[in-house]
């Protein structure tokens, strides 16, 4: 058996970017961290447009109005 598999729908409670990865804090006190290189969108973004982040779905994803770029949570797991 896996030991990677999501027992339960990874909600996020934080969301912040540097300069080269983004970093989720999620409801149960884990933390991600992965590349910018993953999300184009994001990583040409200007440091204050990647800033300007709304959690969507009690934080099930993550959504950038002025990038039209949403990232699914789950979707850092894999």
């Amino acid at each position: 058996m896996s030991t990677s598999l999501i027992k339960h729908e990874p909600l996020a409670s934080a969301v912040r970017c540097d300069e080269t990865h983004l970093h989720v804090t999620l409801l149960d006190g884990r933390e991600l961290s992965v590349p910018l290189a993953w999300f184009p969108r994001l990583r040409h973004a200007s440091a204050a447009a990647r800033d300007r982040c709304a959690l969507i779905g009690h934080g099930s994803g993550i959504h950038w109005e002025d990038l039209d770029e949403d990232i699914s949570v789950r979707a850092l797991f894999v």
